[in-house]
């Protein structure tokens, strides 16, 4: 690894302590979108392959041999490992937190832990979710009152490089983790099972495929677009003695609905229990 110099950090440059997929999917929004400099991005991951795979992303990124020759060369320092690692990663920092902000993307862990693990009251909690490889993904983020305004402001900015972005109080967020940071998992779940679906009724698999992801998208944006809630864009196309209430029927009989809902919540006891 090269070991990238400390000047981006008047420059408000980035650090990445960990350089998987979602790491490699925000550099590469940060910077196809304009709002930094590959340049500006140094990167720390003892994974060889993370590395290659994240150069390759996102060429002219810089990387660093330490997490603390990562941080020292930005105002924004983000954490993107496994919850696991965070007390490990957090006291590679630690020492070079003074007057930097440390952006978190961990499942579970708190503003206050996060805090006293790298030593700075600066900290800024996101959790993204995995559309945002792809430019389409979903952050909500919270922030300790030390944070500055103009901060928390360019953080956003930056979240929406790869997405939306809201705002919550810190409390909801292992509920945000158990929907949109566990939703793609779930929605990948009910394509799988409505092509599973059209095969059994016909349909090649790669049309069957391409119908229950495209239904899905559609559907995704006629909710967004109109603003409607899911129940009347529901009503809408389940005419009386119709094909979706036969479907409906038997989505509702076999409990898919309730199981869904209990995912969510699994989902979000799950991220708490990671936290503590």
């Amino acid at each position: 690894m090269s070991v990238a110099a400390p000047a981006h950090a008047a420059g408000g440059g980035v650090a990445l302590i960990g350089g998987g997929r979602m790491a490699s999917a925000l550099a590469a929004g940060f910077t196809r979108a304009g709002l930094l400099a590959a340049e500006s991005i140094t990167v720390y991951d003892p994974v060889a392959a993370a590395r290659e795979a994240l150069a390759a992303s996102v060429p002219g990124v810089r990387f660093a041999d330490t997490p603390a020759l990562a941080a020292a060369t930005a105002e924004l320092v983000w954490l993107a490992v496994k919850p696991q690692q965070a007390v490990e990663a957090c006291g590679g920092i630690a020492a070079v937190m003074p007057g930097r902000t440390l952006v978190s993307i961990l499942a579970g862990t708190s503003t206050a832990a996060l805090s006293a693990l790298a030593g700075t009251p600066r900290v800024i909690r996101v959790m993204p979710n995995t559309p945002c490889l792809v430019g389409r993904g979903v952050s909500v983020v919270c922030r300790t009152p030390e944070v500055p305004l103009t901060v928390a402001s360019r953080v956003n900015e930056l979240l929406t490089a790869v997405g939306h972005v809201h705002e919550a109080d810190e409390s909801l967020l292992n509920a945000v983790t158990g929907l949109s940071g566990s939703g793609p998992g779930f929605l990948a779940l009910v394509v799988e099972a409505l092509a599973a679906g059209g095969e059994r009724a016909g349909l090649p698999r790669p049309l069957a495929l391409a119908l229950a992801v495209q239904t899905l998208e559609g559907t995704g944006s006629l909710l967004s677009q109109t603003g409607d809630e899911p129940a009347v864009i529901r009503d809408r196309v389940s005419s009386p003695g119709g094909t979706t209430l036969a479907g409906l029927a038997v989505l509702t009989e076999r409990g898919v609905p309730e199981a869904l809902a209990a995912a969510v919540e699994a989902a979000a006891v799950r991220a708490a229990e990671l936290g503590r």
